[in-house]
Order: C-alpha cells, then sequence, then structure tokens
C-alpha cells in the first residue's frame, strides 16, 4: 500500500489483535504513521529454544521515514517487551510516563541503547502532537501505574485508545480512572474507540485491589508455616498488597526473582511504594517460616522463574517444605496452563499446600468485565468500536457487548488487517504483512522460517548424519558412515545397518555421471536414508549427507 491520504483516516494492528499479547498497532493519516506500543509474547513448546516472540515491523519498518513516533501506554511485556529488539529497525522517538521510561530505561541499558533511543518522558494527562495526531493523555486504572489511554484527535475525527484499563474505586497505587476526562471526551464526540477485550466474555466487575487486600490478610492470618505468593513481577500495587499483609500478620515481606527487584526499583525511583522494605531471598532464607511471606516470580510456570526453580529444589537460598503454602496471586494466561499445572503439580508432590483463585479470594484482574467495558461505552459513546487485545473470542464477544451498547458499527481486525474508520463507511478495505520474529539466541528470525521449522522437525523426528567417502567417479571406498539423533538408545540399534546398506544400493544404483554430481550424489543417499528409516522407525528425520572424494 502508498502512505495514507491526507483525506483517509486507518487503524493497522501488526499483534495484539486475534491475541493476547505482543501488541503493535498503527495509525495512519495525512501521509504519516503512529505507532502505539510495541510488544512481546511468550513462546511455548512449539517455539523449541525460543523464549520471546514478537510482531515482525516489516511494514512500518518501510515507511519508518514517516513514523512519527511510538508512544507506549503502559509498562507490562506485552506492551513495551520488544522495544530494545526492534527500535534499531524503526529509529523514531519514544513517548512514556516516567514510571513506563524508567522500566523502559532498564531493558535499554542491557543492550546499550539507552544514550541511542530518543525517551521522552511525559506527565501524565500531557497534550502534545506528533505530526498530524494531536494525542492527549487520559489516566486510568490498571495492575501497573501510569495506564494512560490514548485520545488521537485527526483532521477526520477523535480516537480513543484504551490500552490496557479496568475500573477500580480503590486501586492502592495510582489514582482511580479519570472519569471525567472521559465523560468529556463523549460529549465532544468520539469516530472510534479502540479497546482492550481481555475480559469480555467475564460478566460483573473484575474487583477491587483494595477487597483483595483484605482477604490475602484474612488467609495469610489462618497459616501457621512459610508462605510464598506467585504473583506477576510489573503488579506493583500486588507488591505493597504483599508488604501490607506481611505487617498484618506479624511476618516480614521478601522478594524472590530479578523482575520484581527491578519493577521495585523503578517503582521507587519514579515515586511509588516509598518506605517500603522488602528482604532479599537471602535473607528470607534464615527466617522462622512463620515469620516470612515471600512474593515471588513464577505465576504462570516461566522454567527460570524463582517458584519453579523452588519447585525444582535448584534455588540457592529459598526452600518450601510440606505444610508450606503457595497462593497463585494471579490468572491462567491462555497457553500457559499445561506448565503452570505442571509447576503446581511439583509442588503438590513435595506437599505443598497450593492456593488458586478456584479455591479462594486471591487475585484481581487488571482488565474489564463486561459491567466496565458497558460504563465505558456509556461514558465515550464512539460512533465506532474496534475490539483489540484479546483472542477471537474476546473480540467477538467485545463486538456484540459493543452493539448491546448502541454502537453503531463494531470491527473486529486481525493483525494485519487495513481498518479504514473514514471517511466512512468504516471497515477492513485489505491487509498488509504482519508475521511474528522470534529470539532465537541473540538473532531474531521468522518464527514459519527455516531454522524454526526445521528444529521442530528434529524435535519430532529425530536427526540423521551420514558421511560418504567415494573415489572421483562416485564410487563407494567404504561403507557409509551413519549417525542418528533421537531415534534409538542406542546408535547401533535395529535400523542403522539396513540404512546404511539402503545408502550402498542407492548409490551403485546411480548413473556414473549422477555418481560424479555432488548434489545428485547428496539427494539420492539422502532419500535412501529416510526411506530407510521410514521403515524401521516410522521417522523421517532431517538428514545431512557429507561426501568426501578422494
Amino acid at each position: 500500500m502508498t502512505a495514507p491520504r491526507d483525506d483517509e483516516l486507518l487503524f493497522v494492528p501488526l499483534g495484539g489483535s486475534g491475541e493476547i499479547g505482543m501488541n503493535l498497532n498503527l495509525y495512519g493519516h495525512a501521509g504519516k504513521w503512529l505507532m502505539v506500543d510495541l510488544g512481546i509474547t511468550f513462546a511455548d513448546e512449539s517455539l523449541p529454544g525460543v523464549d520471546v516472540v514478537m510482531p515482525d515491523p516489516t511494514f512500518i519498518e518501510t515507511y519508518r521515514d514517516d513514523l512519527v513516533g511510538l508512544v507506549l501506554t503502559h509498562a507490562h511485556e506485552d506492551h513495551l517487551g520488544a522495544v530494545q529488539y526492534l527500535w534499531p529497525r524503526l529509529r523514531c522517538p519514544v513517548y512514556a510516563t516516567p514510571f513506563t521510561a524508567a522500566v523502559l530505561r532498564r531493558k535499554l541499558a542491557e543492550y546499550e541503547l539507552e544514550d541511542e533511543v530518543p525517551l521522552n518522558i511525559l506527565p501524565m494527562d500531557a497534550s502534545f502532537e506528533l505530526g498530524p495526531f494531536r494525542i492527549q493523555l487520559i489516566t486510568l486504572t490498571h495492575s501497573i501505574p501510569e495506564p494512560e489511554a490514548l485520545v488521537i484527535r485527526t483532521d477526520l475525527g477523535t480516537i480513543l485508545h484504551t490500552g490496557d484499563w479496568k475500573l477500580d474505586p480503590d486501586p492502592l497505587v495510582g489514582p482511580e480512572a479519570d472519569e471525567g476526562a472521559l465523560c468529556a471526551l463523549g460529549d465532544e464526540g468520539v469516530l472510534a474507540m479502540v479497546c482492550d477485550s481481555t475480559n469480555a466474555l467475564s460478566p460483573g466487575h473484575s474487583g477491587s485491589e483494595g477487597a483483595l487486600r483484605k482477604s490475602l490478610i484474612e488467609l495469610v492470618e489462618g497459616l501457621d508455616r512459610r508462605v510464598a505468593i506467585a504473583c506477576f513481577a510489573s503488579n506493583v500495587a500486588r507488591l505493597e498488597t504483599v508488604h501490607a499483609v506481611a505487617q498484618a500478620t506479624g511476618r516480614q515481606a521478601a522478594l524472590a526473582g530479578r523482575s520484581l527487584w527491578r519493577m521495585l526499583e523503578a517503582a521507587q525511583e519514579t515515586g511509588y511504594l516509598d518506605g517500603l522494605n522488602f528482604l532479599s531471598d537471602a535473607e528470607a532464607a534464615y527466617m522462622p517460616p512463620e515469620k516470612v511471606l515471600i512474593a515471588c516470580t513464577g505465576s504462570q510456570g516461566e522454567p527460570r522463574s524463582a517458584l519453579a526453580r523452588v519447585a525444582a529444589d535448584d534455588h540457592p537460598h529459598i526452600v518450601l517444605e510440606a505444610g508450606d503454602t503457595v497462593v497463585f496471586s494471579s490468572r491462567i494466561i491462555p497457553g500457559n496452563e499445561k506448565s503452570i499445572f505442571a509447576l503446581q503439580n511439583r509442588l503438590a508432590g513435595m506437599n505443598v499446600d497450593i492456593v488458586t483463585e478456584k479455591d479462594q479470594f486471591v487475585h484481581v484482574s487488571g482488565h474489564p468485565n463486561r459491567d466496565e467495558l458497558t460504563r465505558m461505552y456509556q461514558w465515550v459513546r464512539p460512533e465506532i468500536s474496534v475490539p483489540v487485545h484479546g483472542e477471537l473470542r474476546h473480540m467477538q464477544a467485545h463486538a456484540l457487548l459493543a452493539r448491546e451498547c448502541q454502537v453503531p458499527v463494531a470491527i473486529e481486525p486481525y493483525n494485519g488487517s487495513i481498518v479504514r474508520l473514514a471517511p466512512g463507511p468504516a471497515g477492513v478495505i485489505g491487509e498488509v504483512p504482519a508475521g511474528r520474529l522470534a529470539l532465537d539466541g541473540t538473532k531474531l528470525v521468522q518464527v514459519d522460517g527455516p531454522a524454526i521449522r526445521e528444529r521442530r522437525q528434529m524435535g519430532w523426528n529425530g536427526a540423521a548424519v551420514a558421511t560418504l567417502v567415494v573415489d572421483e567417479e562416485g564410487h563407494l571406498l567404504r561403507d557409509p558412515q551413519l549417525t542418528v539423533h533421537g531415534l534409538s538408545d542406542s546408535p547401533d540399534a535395529a535400523g542403522v545397518e539396513e540404512a546404511i546398506l539402503a545408502v550402498r544400493l542407492a548409490v551403485e544404483g546411480m548413473r556414473r555421471r549422477e555418481r560424479m554430481d555432488d548434489e545428485a550424489l547428496r539427494e539420492t543417499a539422502r532419500r535412501a536414508v529416510r526411506r530407510s528409516l521410514r521403515d524401521s522407525h516410522g521417522k523421517r528425520p532431517p538428514t545431512d549427507i557429507h561426501i568426501v572424494r578422494v
């Protein structure tokens, strides 16, 4: 496509639509593009050797001279976690409020980008201009400080991009959502609202952090041994809650997990959690079990988290024993069920008691349930609803709710959709490439590219390597050497000799001219190995053939 025209207003998501995670949203108008958020998601077992996945920015990279800036709505990984990886491909100014900037600076420093990225720090409720976009921040509430909705005003209409949000009457950290500003915006007139869909299937209200604190105090008061609370590292209000629960129950609060300490540092640097002191995991190890309350990483079963290491008896300081309790103060992010249940089973095998949100009131979501979504629509009254930040079923439920709230048009985009918001009629008018990149070690590769595809095939089918020693005319001078991996417990197992014989017969059956061609010789041998191993093992492993001519 060409650059957006002066007489059109476009929305193009490259990540975060039809999925929860790796948000990347673009707004196009008058020849310019505005990017909102640049996040990651975490890989599952379908991507062996990969921890982090992010949107492929190739489309906007093509137009980076027309990219006026990247505005970050808040500091969660799925909204800013890809900046340090992808900014060198974009090289645009970045805008964030103080806490979000403090979190991002730490990430940029790890990649020696802190002096290169133009990071502009904005006050909450700031107003500023980027090209043809006049932007105003409106403070909302979420499970992290400083979640900001973006009001994006253009000559063709006003958009409210909510980011992640909820309506919490007692958020404990940070102010309540600015209802007055949202109502005033609705009175002014809103063309489109691009809105969080995570909890669109959940009835009622998401709950208050203040009410949760009271519930956790009651729970911990009834326990007489060591208690660990697994939570999202970015949930700063939950860290304050852990500290308050510890004080109320005669315990000392401790943190286990580097990401918790990094988040605490960023919070205290920007005026949050002032005066709160936590024990280190080493200090907590010397406390009587009934006198310590440990906040730890690992609520999603992450293999390198503090709780996962404790469950594997691999943590340098913390040990959990029979009768101790682990509270999962979090929700299960779709896709993480297997890793979470595996972690909980390991804890159960240690006779550790487990408490989840299904057992007691130990977590409140940071996203709006249906009643909160309804309220937002009553305040803002947009002409167009654009559900994002959710799987397809969440977005469909959100679109239906928007129509029930009398919104004339609801559009369900997918990653790569070109959504025309103005001039009408609004709808999807095309698509652009929208792939995924995997952080493979220190390199970014395509999720569906040859490296990951071959690794996945090796995981399913094993691998084989054969060496052929031949003369100048391609005659075998000795039996081929064949090594197989992941197919048998022994390299001398049945099937290997048959495969070696199959290679010999296949090579001897080739014409002289073909045997003198290395590529033809290699392909013949490869097919012979794969056919033979298919017959003996039911597998067709990726196979490499090395040819030595003497």
